[in-house]
C-alpha cells in the first residue's frame, strides 16, 4: 500500500509555516493637532483588496457614515465580512489633541495591510486615515505621518449643527464646547470624491461671520497624526 506519510508531513510543515509568518504588531496613534479631535478610531489589519477607499473615487456609504458623523459600525461590518483583524475605539472615546492611544493587532490569514480611520472634529466630512499600507515584516519600530482626507460627501460650510439655516447640514458639536456663532456659512459644494482635505478656514468673528470655526484654534495642516508601528 502506498504510504501517505510524506504528504502529511509536508502539509504539517506548510501549516506551521503559515502560522510562523503571522506577526503581532503594536500600533500607536498620536493626534498632533492643536484644536482637532478624533472620533472613535478604527484600526485594522486586512488583505490588500479590503482598503477603505480609493482617492479620486466616490466614498462608500460606510465611509460617508464615518466621515460625516464618526460612526464606524458599517466599516467594521464590511471589514469583518472580509475576514480582517480589527480593533474598535482603542482610546475608549474621543482622542484629544496632543494625546495618543495604542492597540495590538495580528497579521494572520494574510491580513498584512494596515488601515486606520476616524472623523476629525470639528469638520464637515474630514477624516484622518491610513489606507492599506503594507505592514513591515522585519522586527523594529516604524513611523508614519497621516494626512487629513475629505470624503467629498458634504459641503464644507463650517456650520455647527443647529447654528445655521434650517435643513443645512453641518458639523457635529465641537468637543471643546464651542457652539455655533451665528455664522452664515461658507459657500461650498460636496466634491463627490475622496481627496486630501483643504483644512478648515474659520474666521475670528465669535458672534457672526462666515464660519462657526475659529481660524486660530480649528485650522490645521497636514500631517494631522503620527503612527508608530512596532513589529515584534
Amino acid at each position: 500500500m502506498k504510504s501517505t506519510l510524506p504528504k502529511l508531513i509536508l502539509s504539517s510543515t506548510l501549516l506551521l509555516g503559515s502560522y510562523a509568518s503571522a506577526l503581532d504588531i503594536d500600533v500607536k496613534i498620536i493626534n498632533v493637532n492643536k484644536g482637532i479631535w478624533f472620533t472613535p478610531l478604527l484600526v485594522c489589519a486586512h488583505t490588500a483588496d479590503a482598503k477603505l477607499f480609493t482617492a479620486g473615487q466616490p466614498a462608500s456609504m460606510s465611509l460617508q457614515k464615518m466621515a460625516e458623523g464618526g460612526d464606524i459600525s458599517d466599516l467594521v461590518t464590511d471589514l469583518n465580512t472580509a475576514g480582517a483583524n480589527l480593533k474598535e475605539n482603542p482610546a475608549g472615546g474621543l482622542l484629544a489633541p496632543g494625546t495618543s492611544t495604542t492597540t495590538t493587532l495580528n497579521t494572520d490569514s494574510g491580513n498584512d495591510y494596515l488601515s486606520i480611520a476616524a472623523m476629525m472634529l470639528p469638520t464637515n466630512d474630514g477624516f484622518v486615515a491610513m489606507n492599506a499600507v503594507k505592514i513591515p515584516t522585519t522586527p523594529g519600530v516604524y513611523k508614519y505621518e497621516l494626512n487629513a482626507h475629505d470624503a467629498g460627501t458634504e459641503a464644507n460650510n463650517e456650520i455647527i449643527n443647529g447654528a445655521g439655516a434650517p435643513g443645512v447640514l453641518g458639523i457635529p458639536g465641537d468637543p471643546s464646547g464651542t457652539g455655533g456663532t451665528g455664522a452664515t456659512g461658507l459657500s461650498a459644494t460636496a466634491e463627490g470624491f475622496v481627496h486630501i482635505h483643504r483644512g478648515n478656514i474659520g474666521d475670528f468673528n465669535s458672534t457672526a461671520g462666515l464660519s462657526d470655526l475659529n481660524a486660530q484654534t480649528h485650522r490645521f495642516l497636514n500631517p494631522v497624526a503620527s503612527v508608530i508601528i512596532t513589529v515584534k
